[in-house]
């Protein structure tokens, strides 16, 4: 039960810091914390495929998603300029990260002892069987509700983040994109030279 309030917190707390960030590239930082947060709820009631599809789907490919969205909308608007390098300050945590990702590896591995062994030489999984139906995170629950009774809603998500995608794509774009035509390119000529004569005088 406490897990269940710090995780409620950090999700609710990861979820305001997310539409009050001024910078866009927090509010990508603190949907990470939040996915994270939600992935270990998951974890918490027994839902071992959910969790990790939390993580890869989500924190893997929607956000990679909005960062590559920020970037397009950063483009162009000014230079950038060459900040301090970070890199060493960020080495320290990356150690304990990937050491505590490698903790939990050897905790994992360790999990499947000798008495896990079926007969057959394959590991069991020690709560039951993987993918068994009509079990709370289950694989074949979760396709079944997905392929049958949420079907339409997936679809419908699939299309309207799709359409999210071209909007900004057709947002962050010129308002007059460069044609290969001659008549285009007499415009820019025309306006190169505009600009040069405004210069100067």
């Amino acid at each position: 039960m406490t897990a269940f309030w710090v995780l409620s917190v950090i999700l609710i707390a990861s979820a305001i810091w997310t539409i009050s960030a001024r910078k866009p590239v927090y509010s990508v930082v603190a949907l990470l914390l939040n996915f994270a947060a939600l992935a270990a709820t998951y974890l918490t009631l027994s839902a071992e495929f959910l969790a990790v599809m939390q993580i890869i789907v989500y924190s893997g490919a929607i956000l990679v998603l909005f960062v590559f969205v920020i970037a397009l909308l950063s483009s162009g608007v000014a230079p950038f300029a060459a900040g301090p390098n970070r890199l060493p300050k960020a080495i320290t945590p990356a150690i304990f990260v990937v050491l505590a990702a490698f903790g939990f590896l050897y905790y994992a591995l360790k999990s499947v002892t000798a008495a896990s062994i079926g007969a057959a030489g394959q590991a069991v999984a020690p709560i039951g069987a993987v993918g068994t139906a009509d079990v709370f995170g289950s694989v074949a629950d979760f396709g079944r509700a997905l392929f049958t009774v949420w079907l339409l809603p997936f679809e419908v998500t699939a299309l309207i983040l799709m359409v999210a995608v071209i909007g900004v794509v057709l947002l962050a774009g010129d308002r007059a994109p460069y044609v290969a035509t001659p008549r285009r390119a007499r415009q820019v000529e025309r306006e190169m030279r505009e600009a040069i004569l405004r210069g100067g005088e």
